[in-house]
């Protein structure tokens, strides 16, 4: 073999730098990279999510899937009527525990898809809910024990809801009303369900959600076919 077609062969072993492949980049550095993506992506710009529940019934069904995005948020703050997925009350309701609220590293492990139900790692303030904006900072409003909504001195128009709270002869109800005025870089959400969903009428420290624990609005459905499309009113 001439000189040349041993450097030649060598160069293309060790590569353009000049150094030697190593098969343990060779196999993790596709993975590193596809996570690197999978993060960015999910933590900047948009993420899927799933119903688990039926406290947005009927507009929003269990196990419908949604895509999340997460910029408009970052500009603005929600509006009346958007849908907002936010950290659960159990990270910022101060009497929920909110003072014990594990690293943003726990959680970012919790919510990877194969970890979610782990019960040794998850933790309550990790979890994300998905409700309703029906009124934004400095409106003063009153939700009564049906779940109807009276904002700044007007009934409030909900054509999405066919779910208020029921109530027996004498007009009593298992659901509490709320009244009150929202404060600065605060919302208060409720469910579309409004006979079952655990919202800011319950939550035992506070109704609100600070505007800084809003992941982002809802968009578009995607899943199932059949009812592909916009939550954007």
């Amino acid at each position: 073999m001439t000189d040349s077609h041993k450097e030649e062969k060598d160069f293309k072993r060790k590569g353009a730098s000049g150094m030697r492949p190593s098969p343990f980049w060779d196999f993790w550095a596709p993975i590193f990279f596809t996570l690197g993506l999978y993060f960015g992506i999910r933590h900047y710009i948009a993420e899927a999510r799933y119903i688990p529940s039926g406290s947005m019934l009927p507009g929003l069904q269990i196990q419908d899937r949604l895509l999340v995005e997460k910029l408009t948020l970052k500009k603005r703050s929600p509006r009346r009527g958007e849908i907002v997925v936010f950290n659960s009350p159990h990270a910022f309701d101060p009497l929920l525990g909110s003072s014990n609220r594990p690293s943003p590293f726990r959680c970012g492990l919790v919510n990877l898809p194969f970890l979610t139900y782990v019960p040794s790692i998850r933790h309550a303030a990790c979890d994300a809910y998905i409700k309703r904006v029906v009124a934004i900072a400095g409106d003063e409003f009153f939700v009564n024990t049906r779940g109807q909504m009276i904002l700044n001195g007007e009934r409030t128009l909900e054509t999405y809801i066919s779910k208020y709270c029921d109530q027996d002869g004498s007009q009593k109800t298992t659901c509490r009303s709320l009244k009150g005025r929202v404060p600065s870089s605060h919302v208060l959400v409720l469910g579309d369900n409004r006979s079952n969903s655990w919202d800011g009428r319950y939550w035992p420290g506070t109704a609100f959600v600070p505007e800084s624990e809003i992941i982002g609005r809802a968009f578009w459905r995607f899943w199932p076919l059949n009812r592909i499309g916009s939550l954007i009113l």
